[in-house]
């Protein structure tokens, strides 16, 4: 008799397989709960503020607006930052009451030494900040300064990726901005050999104020 080719050895186990099926061994695995349990959503500014400062992020706690623009004041004072892009209505009008001086031109970004910002969500068990293009600035407002200052508040809080897809999909109606980034704390990277350089693609610093409108 001729002897099977390996082809036909292996071709011969698939029927063989087919015919001869097996339960799933792990029937009783649970694969649609969430691997990481949230944690009460009252909470969740604290799971947020102890992994972003795990990922060299800072963070700052504000009671409200006015304490933000104390402590904004404070930090900038602290920089000896004197360059602020802000491309966004709303903050520039807040800093200008404040007498906080901005610069809203684009072709100055690359001048400035820091950029203030709002955001998309907050994915506290990551200590993420979810961006998107069509902030105003764009996307050149939280890469082209050395230091970028992020505004959020304790409603943009949500516990994982997940729940920050379903946030954004209900604020903007199914229609997502062409881009959204996942900035975990201020850039870096490591060269061949293996030595951590922050800074290197993107802002060195990344602050976080969080201002508490629960």
């Amino acid at each position: 008799m001729k002897e099977s080719t390996t082809k036909e050895k292996i071709l011969k186990k698939v029927r063989d397989a087919l015919v001869n099926q097996m339960l799933p061994p792990y029937e009783s695995v649970d694969l649609e709960s969430p691997v990481h349990a949230a944690p009460d959503s009252e909470f969740l500014d604290v799971s947020f503020a102890e992994a972003f400062s795990k990922v060299n992020g800072k963070f700052v706690y504000c009671a409200d607006y006015e304490e933000f623009g104390d402590n904004l004041r404070a930090l900038l004072e602290d920089k000896g930052i004197d360059k602020l892009f802000c491309g966004e209505e709303f903050f520039r009008g807040f800093l200008g009451e404040k007498g906080i001086a901005c610069i809203r031109d684009c072709k100055m970004m690359e001048e400035c030494q820091a950029s203030l910002t709002s955001c998309e969500v907050l994915v506290s068990r990551l200590g993420t900040i979810v961006m998107s293009s069509i902030q105003g600035g764009g996307r050149r407002s939280f890469i082209y300064p050395p230091v970028h200052i992020v505004v959020a508040s304790t409603r943009q809080l949500v516990w994982d990726i997940k729940d920050a897809f379903q946030f954004l999909n209900k604020k903007y109606d199914g229609v997502l901005p062409s881009m959204i980034t996942f900035v975990t704390g201020p850039s870096r990277t490591a060269d061949i050999e293996k030595t951590l350089v922050h800074g290197a693609h993107g802002p060195k610093e990344v602050y976080l104020f969080l201002v508490d409108n629960r």
